[in-house]
Order: C-alpha cells, then structure tokens, then sequence
C-alpha cells in the first residue's frame, strides 16, 4: 500500500515541533504565515494560481527570515521572495533566450510556469513545474547555467516536507542527508556519519520530541 503523504500544515506542525524543542534558534527564523492577500497578488504577477500544497505552505510560514538550513537543499522564500526571484528571472531569460528550450538539454533556462519557492546555498532556485503534465507539480532546480534540472525530482512539495518531518520525528534521512545539530543549536544536513562541519562538531539530531 502506497504511504501517505501528510499535507503541508500537518508537516509543517510537525516540523515546528521538533525545532521548537531541539533547535530554537532557526525555528524562530521562521516567518508568520503569509496573508491572503499577499498570495493572490504573487498570483496576479506570475499569471497562475501558486499550487495548493505551496499555498498551504506560505499559509503555515511566509517563508524564512534568512537563509536556513531547517531543510535539507532548500530554504524557502517569502512570497515576496517568490515573485521577486521570478521576476528577475524572467526579465534575464528574456534578454538572453533563456525561454527557449535546449536540444540537448530537453529543458529551457526558464519557464514562465516555474514557480520559485526555495533557494539553495548558492541562489540557485527549487522551483515547482506547473506545465500541464502528467508529472505537473515536481519539484526541480533552476536559474543558474544549463537548463532546468528534474532529475530525481520530488513529485510534489508534499512529499517533501512529509519526509523532512518524518526523518525528525521517526529517523532515517531525506535522499540521503541526516539531520544534524551544530554546536550553536542549529540545524544541518549531511550524509550519514557527519561528524563536523567547518572544523566544529556535529551531533546526531534527537529523533522525536524527547
């Protein structure tokens, strides 16, 4: 039988949980929720309705204060951010034919219906691919040279945080990266037996709430 996959908020509750107890520090970093309002007018801009588990999402936390390691690749974007990655997208690949798919590649720089909801370490954004597809909703990487990548992508922004918040509270990893606390009470994630990080150690995050 197939799992089930919890939708955002109860993710998310489960996830501000575990912060709360074991990483208070970045879990302040997480924004209140987002207002209607300011969803219907990242709607207007990018000309689509935002996916309804990454509406649920902003509806839970309009995104972080700053950039975060709370999840494993990805700290997400206020929808101010949303838009404004979007934006500056959209205006470099219509400067440069970045809408236009590569040959060799199969995936163009940019696509109007690629919805930026996180960024990595290096700006590089993990959009969710609205094209009316079987596979519509995956998560996949973009904004930086070559063209989108959705190798081994996530089916869904669900599944995602389902997983994060499983590995939390249940054990295990998230394709492969472990939770990890920092000496300051932070969050991390890195392969199995991790044991520090820019010469300060690592410990193993607690599995659960005790």
């Amino acid at each position: 039988m197939a799992q089930k996959i919890l939708p955002p908020s109860e993710s998310w509750r489960l996830i501000d949980a575990w912060l709360a107890t074991h990483a208070a520090a970045d879990f302040v970093l997480l924004n209140p929720p987002a207002t209607p309002d300011e969803i219907r007018y990242a709607e207007r801009i990018l000309g689509a309705r935002l996916p309804g588990d990454l509406a649920e999402s902003l509806q839970c936390h309009n995104g972080v204060s700053t950039w975060t390691t709370i999840l494993p690749e990805q700290s997400p974007l206020a929808v101010s951010g949303i838009v404004d990655h979007w934006q500056t997208c959209m205006d470099v690949a219509a400067d440069n034919d970045g809408l236009t798919a590569r040959p060799w590649e199969d995936e163009p720089w940019w696509h109007p219906l690629w919805v930026p909801w996180a960024e990595s370490a290096d700006g590089a954004a993990q959009v969710i691919d609205l094209r009316p597809r079987p596979d519509a909703g995956r998560l996949g990487w973009a904004g930086h040279s070559g063209g989108g990548d959705f190798t081994d992508s996530w089916p869904d922004l669900a599944s995602l945080l389902h997983t994060v918040a499983q590995a939390l509270h249940e054990g295990g990893d998230v394709r492969g990266l472990h939770p990890y606390l920092t000496t300051q009470g932070g969050m991390w994630w890195d392969g199995e037996d991790c044991f520090e990080l820019n010469g300060q150690p690592l410990r193993a995050a607690p599995v659960g709430l005790l």
